[in-house]
Formats: structure tokens, C-alpha cells, sequence
């Protein structure tokens, strides 16, 4: 797996849009690193950038994009509702994948060593790329801010990881580390006191606030762990926020942190109007989400991603003062934008055009793809129809597990479709290798042979998707909404289609390999779910029959 990081460094402009261009623009120069995000905010006077890419590349563009920031940006005359300390106020590195935590604090501490060395910044470690638990907190490295900084850097405890131990005026000083993902949220108030807005953010918190009981002084612990928070004024929307930053979302979902918001603003007579997410989110967080509000409404979970994304933006209010974008908020959606998942973007003219077309793909592989996901969204409409069914509420459950298990099924269809044209196009690009001498002939060979079985793994591959989704087809067929019952009957038509014609082409596939071990096997076992297809299905439209 190739070792991938994510960066999010924060600068300390967020109103002049050319000077947060110059940022971004040296970090689009360096080759390795895809810039996701740029998130400038003006009453906070900060943008948030998101890039990801290799180890060394990200350590690069950093740099580059904290040497331009220190020319840009005059701490002296900054003025902004978020503390920060520099022009560069952090810039943490958090590992995505094939890279450990410890590998990521090095680097890390790379970057910090070098903006000390060579741009003479005090630069101080955090989270996990720092070793002293006293200076581990981001707020506590950050605490008297910028105004501050000339009378603690001076400070024994004090003095830079790296860089000078002397106050830079204009560029501040830096805070670079390594942790896990963090989101940036935000909960709007129908008020305009800050007073207010810190009163919630002091019951949520995990840190929670001291009071005084009995005379003695003590601490009171918020309703969310793994939450920091504060509450401030935004002149620009002109509303009071809850703002926080959710450190682990596997302990706090987004969804709690709003819900818990929400009460605590109720009970001290105000309430939430929305909310706003600073930077990126991961996918999963806003399927959470939208699982967890539909749960609330006692509907269906099992719906598109794209519904589950629009119940989980409507409840948040993510749109409440901006509109709210997935394509360019959502991590996964961002990483994913130039893949090679062409097919299922067309319309369905496209698709038939594309299909007729001289071209030898799509075949039939992907088409026996896509009848196998209109045969379990067949399925599956009929078990979110039967959720919703009036009269049948108290068993809106049953069918919601369903229907999620019908959608996760279809996910995964769907992407066999352009993956079978994909399988295709390694067999042809393999043939179209040199064979001029004994070596390239050996490795065309080798490389023809290994396209062929994974062009033969993934039709089959449809076939037991097919085959799963029949289960689901078959308990609707019998359980659901009688009045859908010719649905889950078409559903089972295509279903076992999915299979045979998936079948046709883990056949033909299996011919062209040179392990016939592994040939024979694959066929065999394409046979046994072929019959037990059509056994499934002859059942199924019987039922469908009796009840027509």
C-alpha cells in the first residue's frame, strides 16, 4: 500500500483571496500532492488547506507553503476571531493510509526541523510528534496567543523545538505535529452573545468548566468526550457559534456533538439554527449521521448514499449559511474525483450509446453488472416500500435491514460495471506490450496471464453478488408490500441474468489461462451458484404467481 498523508496547515489570513492563492500555489507546484481543500473563513481572519499525497512530497509542499505565508503575512497587524500564534498557525500531518502514526510524527518532525533551520521560525512540536506530555496540547502551546508570544518565548519551558528562542514579529511562531483526524465544526445560535455561545460550548466540552459547590471550587465535565470547544461572535454571519474540534469521531460523531448543542442551547432558551463544517469530513461521518436522523424518524436506513448525504446536510444544517457541496467537502469524494468509475456517471442514453457503440466495451460482463443492480434496487425498493407501508409501522425495522442490506449490495454491483470494462482494459494493454525480446516476451506473457485471471475474478465476482441480492428479492417477494410483488418478481428475472451472463463470461475468460487448476475451479464453482440461481428464482416467481 502506498503510504499517504493528509495535511491540514492553518494560515492566518482568510480575507485577502491573492494571498492565500500565493499559498496554495506553491503547494500545487510540488509533484506527489493533490490539493483537496481551501477553506477561508473572514471573521476568523484563517484558512484551513487541506492536501494529501506521499510522506516526503507533503514535508515539501509544507515547507514551501509556510516560507510564502511568512512573506505574505504581517502577525502584527492581524486581527481574527480564532486564536493562533503565527502566520503558519499549525499544520498537522495525520496518516490516511500504509503509514503508522509514529512514521507520521517523523515526519512530522522533519518539516519542523527544517522550518526552524532554514526560515529561522520558532517552530514548537505537538500531539504525537511531541515527547514532553506537558507541551503535548495544542491549546496549551497556544495559550496567550500571538500578543502573548514575546514574553513566553522567553521562558525556559518554553523555548522552540526548533528555531530560534527569539519573538519573530511578523511571522509568529509555528506549532507543526502529528495526530489523528480531526473535524473542524461549528453549531450555530439564534443569538449574538458569546457569553451564551461559551455556556453551551463549556456543557458539551470535554473539558467542561469549574464551579464552585459547597465553597469549593471544582470541575464540572462536559456531555462529549474527545471534544474541545469555545464559543464566539461571527461579525460576517452575525450569529454566535459553538465552535469545536472533534478529536476522535469515533467517540463523538458529529451527529452527538449537534444533538448535544441543540439540548443545551434549549434548555438556555435558544436554539440551534444550523451548523457549518470547516475543511473536509470523512465520508462515513455523514452516513452516520444520516442513519442516525432517519432512526429518529423510525424510516429506512437502507437508502442511496447520495439520500443518506442529503437527510444527513438537511438535519446538520450544513447548508444553513453556505451551500453545502459533497463533491467538495467529503475526503473520500475529493481522493476518488479522477478515478476510473466512468460508466456509472452516464445518464442511462449515454450508457446504452456507449454500450452500441464499435467499441468492445462495455460488454456483456458490465451489463450482466448492471442487471444484477437494477434486480436488487428492484429488491430492495420494495423492502424501503414495505418500511414505509401504512399500518405496518411497527415493522419498519425488519424491512429497513433490508433495504441496507439490499443498498450495500447494489453499492457493490454498481462498481463491478466499469470495473469489468477496467479488467478488459488490462488484458488489451497487457497484449500491447513489446515482444521484441525474450525478457519482454516473458514479461508480456506473465502480464497477459494475470490480467486474464483478474478479468475472470471479477465476473465471478458479479455472480455471487447476484446471487446474495436473490435473498433479499426472495423475503420481499414473501414478506413485502403485496402490492409490489410483480417488482421483486422482475427483480429475480434480473437477478438470475446477472448470473448467467456473468457466468458467459467468467467462461470464456477461464479459457485464455495457463492454470488450469485454478480455470477448472472457477468454473465449477461459477456452475454450482448458476444452478442454485435458477432454482432460487423459479421459487421466487412462484410466489410472485400465487400472489398475483
Amino acid at each position: 500500500m502506498n503510504k499517504l498523508i493528509e495535511c491540514v496547515p492553518n494560515f492566518s489570513e482568510g480575507n485577502d483571496l491573492s494571498v492565500i492563492k500565493q499559498i496554495t500555489d506553491e503547494i500545487d507546484k510540488i509533484d506527489g500532492v493533490k490539493l483537496l481543500n481551501v477553506d477561508p473563513g473572514k471573521a476568523t481572519n484563517r484558512t484551513v488547506v487541506t492536501l494529501v499525497g506521499s510522506p516526503d512530497a507533503c514535508v515539501e509542499a509544507c515547507f514551501q507553503a509556510i516560507k510564502k505565508a511568512g512573506e505574505l503575512i504581517d502577525m502584527s497587524k492581524h486581527k481574527g476571531e480564532h486564536p493562533r500564534m503565527g502566520a503558519t498557525d499549525v499544520c498537522p500531518f495525520i496518516p490516511i493510509s500504509g503509514v503508522s502514526m509514529a512514521e507520521t510524527a517523523q515526519y512530522a518532525t522533519k518539516l519542523a526541523e527544517r522550518v526552524g533551520k532554514e526560515l529561522k521560525i520558532p517552530v514548537y512540536l505537538y500531539e504525537a510528534a511531541q515527547k514532553n506530555p506537558a507541551r503535548k496540547n495544542l491549546s496549551i502551546i497556544r495559550e496567550g496567543e500571538y500578543e502573548g508570544f514575546s514574553k513566553k518565548i522567553k521562558k525556559a519551558e518554553w523555548k522552540p523545538d526548533f528555531g530560534p528562542a527569539e519573538y519573530d514579529l511578523k511571522r509568529g511562531a509555528t506549532v507543526i505535529g502529528a495526530r489523528d483526524f480531526l473535524v473542524a465544526y461549528n453549531v450555530n445560535l439564534n443569538t449574538t452573545s458569546t457569553r451564551r455561545a461559551n455556556a453551551v460550548a463549556f456543557d458539551v466540552r470535554e473539558a467542561g468548566r469549574k464551579v464552585m459547590k459547597n465553597g469549593v471550587e471544582v470541575h464540572e465535565p462536559g456531555t462529549c468526550k474527545a471534544v474541545k470547544g469555545i464559543g464566539w461572535f461571527i461579525q460576517e454571519y452575525g450569529i454566535a457559534q459553538v465552535s469545536m474540534n472533534l478529536t476522535n469521531i469515533n467517540v463523538t460523531p458529529v451527529h452527538i456533538a449537534f444533538e448535544e448543542c441543540a439540548y443545551s442551547a434549549q434548555n438556555r432558551g435558544m436554539r440551534v439554527t444550523g451548523s457549518e463544517l470547516v475543511g473536509l469530513i470523512p465520508l462515513k461521518s455523514l452516513l452516520d449521521a444520516g442513519k442516525y436522523f432517519l432512526r429518529k424518524q423510525q424510516r429506512s436506513i437502507g437508502v442511496s448514499e447520495k439520500e443518506l448525504i442529503k437527510i444527513a446536510v438537511k438535519s446538520l444544517g450544513l447548508d444553513d449559511l453556505t451551500p453545502f457541496k459533497p463533491e467538495e467537502r467529503i475526503i473520500e469524494y475529493l481522493l476518488n474525483a479522477d478515478s476510473t468509475a466512468k460508466l456509472v456517471k452516464m445518464n442511462l442514453a449515454e450508457f446504452a450509446d456507449e454500450t452500441a457503440s464499435e467499441s468492445p466495451a462495455p460488454g456483456g460482463g458490465s451489463i450482466s453488472a448492471y442487471v444484477g443492480t437494477l434486480g436488487i434496487s428492484l429488491g430492495t425498493m420494495v423492502a424501503n416500500l414495505s418500511s414505509h407501508k401504512k399500518g405496518w409501522d411497527e415493522r419498519w425495522e425488519e424491512f429497513s435491514k433490508w433495504a441496507e442490506k439490499g443498498q450495500k449490495i447494489k453499492d457493490e454491483l454498481l462498481k463491478m460495471v466499469d470495473e469489468d470494462t477496467n479488467a478488459f482494459n488490462k488484458i488489451m494493454s497487457a497484449f500491447g506490450l513489446p515482444k521484441t525480446t525474450a525478457e519482454e516476451k516473458k514479461a508480456r506473457d506473465k502480464a497477459i496471464q494475470s490480467a486474464t485471471k483478474y478479468a475472470t475474478e471479477i465476473p465471478f465476482k458479479v455472480m455471487q453478488l447476484s446471487y446474495d441480492s436473490m435473498e433479499v428479492i426472495k423475503a420481499m417477494a414473501e414478506k413485502g408490500n403485496p402490492n409490489s410483488v410483480s417488482d421483486a418478481g422482475v427483480g429475480a428475472l434480473c437477478a438470475r441474468s446477472a448470473v448467467m451472463g456473468a457466468f458467459l463470461n467468467v467462461k470464456i475468460n477461464a479459457k485464455g489461462l495457463q492454470d488450469r487448476k485454478f480455470a477448472q475451479s472457477i468454473v465449477q464453482k461459477g456452475k454450482n451458484i448458476e444452478e442454485k440461481a435458477k432454482k432460487l428464482e423459479t421459487g421466487i416467481l412462484a410466489t410472485v404467481r400465487r400472489k398475483i
